[in-house]
């Protein structure tokens, strides 16, 4: 015997369902469209230590590949050694620029530091289209507590350059081309003799930092999303169970 629903039931059925297949694309596609950008983290964040700073470069092009890289360290609070980590197919070069004013770090007055890092691609070794890479330099000593601006310039294989150079208002709300930060902690200090801790060994590996583990746009998006597809779930449910006590009855 063939039960046929009502129209209204049907489509009381169909919304519920729609909302929650609208909220699973929500929860996969709009945190990972919000994180679509070039972002830096560091293996150690505490003053005074040595850190490896991991650029990861994402290309959002349709049909050309990203072929350089161009990241402009900070002169105000430079840091006194820079040491490129190789990347197969990349060439890279580190150029030493005067600073505006000298700097005292570690006991040492800077008068010139390096300015910037460029990776280059060999013909075939761009980051294609769908594609992401790493580009990692060893940085230190850390300077004091703070946030640190790393601009960076990205350079397609269609000679696209795009800039993430702009800063994060204090509304909070992301900019369109965001400056690659990172945030500077207080220097961890030895429990059992009270000096520093000592510098943080390179291992090549950067891991994510708390200030940048987590886009608050895309956890904001994430979290919007599973509460639309949580109440399409339960609608669908509510019509189902009405459904069939109707036709129970």
């Amino acid at each position: 015997m063939t039960i046929t629903l009502p129209t209204r039931r049907v489509s009381w059925l169909r919304r519920g369902a729609l909302a929650a297949a609208l909220g699973a694309a929500t929860l996969v596609l709009l945190p990972a469209a919000a994180g679509a950008h070039v972002t830096v983290r560091t293996d150690s964040t505490a003053s005074g230590s040595f850190g490896a700073l991991t650029f990861r470069v994402p290309n959002e092009s349709e049909n050309a590949s990203t072929v350089k890289l161009e990241v402009q360290l900070p002169t105000d609070t430079p840091f006194l050694y820079v040491s490129t980590k190789p990347l197969p197919g990349w060439t890279v070069k580190t150029t030493e620029a005067p600073l505006p004013e000298p700097v005292e770090a570690e006991g040492t007055k800077i008068t010139k530091a390096v300015r910037t890092v460029v990776w280059t691609a060999s013909p075939a070794a761009g980051v294609k289209p769908g594609e992401y890479q790493d580009f990692s330099i060893s940085v230190g000593p850390l300077p004091k507590p703070g946030a640190i601006e790393i601009p960076t310039v990205q350079t397609y294989s269609d000679d696209k350059v795009v800039k993430w150079h702009e800063p994060t208002p204090a509304s909070g709300e992301e900019p369109e081309y965001p400056v690659p930060t990172f945030v500077i902690t207080a220097a961890e200090t030895n429990s059992a003799e009270g000096g520093e801790a000592a510098p943080a060994p390179d291992t090549g590996e950067a891991a994510a930092t708390p200030a940048d583990a987590t886009d608050p746009l895309a956890r904001g998006l994430g979290i919007g999303g599973l509460l639309v597809g949580v109440a399409g779930v339960a609608t669908a449910v509510v019509a189902v169970r009405r459904s069939s006590g109707t036709h129970s009855a």
